[in-house]
């Protein structure tokens, strides 16, 4: 089992295709871990040199638990891009992989290629976004939290699936990543004052937890981005919709690498 050690401790990781091929860093939600983003993976390494790793204190990441898990998320991700040596990644996340992956774009825009939100606010705390929040009300824990009636309906083993991987995460406390979303001291609007960055949020026209309403809002407030919300999904696209997700993704990586990306966020 690869895992670096980071900040305390033995981070939990995987790369998967050419190390010497553009990067991406695929950042799990609250409910996953690093194989959550097995449809990505399959899709991407042939081109691309994938890595998935484990936020600390889910799945190998074994860590001390408590709410402060997440102020650690950032600076795990740079020291375990550090340990491997990549200097420049794309960033895709999922629900709380966004608090690291914007996060980190915030703090190394010179290191992040592109940066695709997945069902996330990834922290964003204006006006508009926790008034939108406000009016949220997801169901409790289950399948029915993160995916669409009808994938639970007419996927019985891939929601199996899902639920098996969520089981591999150690249990845990509170860990300070629900109420941390709206926390009113997350990024405001001057965070993103000289933004760059090619970005893509992509949201379940049925995530119950964060609704294309709010992932709109987020928008609004970082320049150049574009939204797109995906049909026969809830929170988890890259799951419930993994080839409407990946088509999205290879277009993003395609117009950053070529430069038309960046020539429409500036």
């Amino acid at each position: 089992m690869p895992k670096a050690l980071v900040n305390g401790i033995d981070l939990y990781y995987e790369s998967h295709g050419d190390e010497s091929a553009p990067a991406i860093v695929f950042a799990h939600g609250r409910g996953g871990n690093h194989m959550s983003w097995w449809q990505q993976v399959a899709a991407f390494s042939g081109e691309f040199r994938c890595i998935t790793f484990d936020h600390r204190g889910w799945g190998a990441s074994i860590a001390e638990q408590g709410s402060p898990l997440r102020e650690r998320f950032i600076e795990d991700l740079t020291a375990l891009l550090d340990h491997l040596k990549i200097d420049k990644t794309f960033l895709v996340a999922q629900s709380m992989g966004g608090f690291c992956c914007l996060g980190f774009a915030l703090a190394h825009p010179e290191r992040t290629l592109g940066l695709v939100l997945g069902d996330t606010t990834g922290g964003v705390a204006t006006e508009g976004t926790l008034e939108a929040l406000k009016n949220t009300n997801p169901p409790p824990d289950g399948p029915a939290r993160s995916l669409s009636a009808s994938f639970v309906r007419e996927n019985p083993a891939l929601t199996f699936l899902y639920q098996q991987i969520g089981g591999l995460n150690p249990p845990r406390g509170e860990d300070g990543v629900i109420s941390g979303f709206r926390r009113e001291d997350g990024h405001q609007v001057e965070a993103f004052a000289n933004w760059t960055i090619p970005t893509l949020m992509i949201v379940g026209q049925e995530d119950a937890i964060f609704p294309p309403e709010v992932i709109a809002e987020v928008q609004k407030v970082i320049p150049g981005s574009r939204m797109e919300v995906v049909p026969g999904a809830a929170h988890s696209a890259h799951f419930e919709q993994a080839a409407v997700f990946n088509k999205l993704l290879s277009e993003l990586f395609a117009g950053a690498l070529s430069g038309s990306a960046v020539a429409a966020a500036d």
